[in-house]
């Protein structure tokens, strides 16, 4: 049986609003954007995906609204940047559901020596 944590209340609310800003693929390109440069501009992520400018600041907000990014104002623009220290919190939650169980499985998918 693997050694999985309990998770309590609040953190199983942490994790459903998390995923919840997560279940959507143009969040998480905006998600990935952000952690591949130190910050971006509204207008920096509309050049990199084919969404108008009013779609990319809505998903901008539900990413901020669950902690996953942050804005600072910077004269007329807003520079957004990934909160690791929250994806890592995250991280580290769902390793804790996985338990001893994901560590049987690597060991389960060795490759077989041919």
């Amino acid at each position: 049986m693997p050694d999985r944590q309990p998770v309590k209340p609040m953190e199983a609310a942490f994790l459903a609003q998390v995923c919840k800003a997560l279940s959507h693929p143009a969040r998480i390109r905006i998600l990935i954007h952000l952690l591949n440069r130190e910050q971006s501009t509204c207008g920096d992520i509309v050049a990199l995906l084919p969404l108008a400018q009013s779609t990319v600041s809505q998903h901008l907000n539900v990413l901020k609204a669950a902690g996953l990014v942050t804005g600072e104002a910077a004269g007329r623009e807003t520079r957004y940047r990934a909160d690791r220290a929250l994806l890592a919190r995250f991280g580290g939650f769902l390793r804790s559901m996985l338990g001893d169980g994901e560590r049987r499985c690597r060991k389960d998918r060795q490759p077989s020596p041919l």
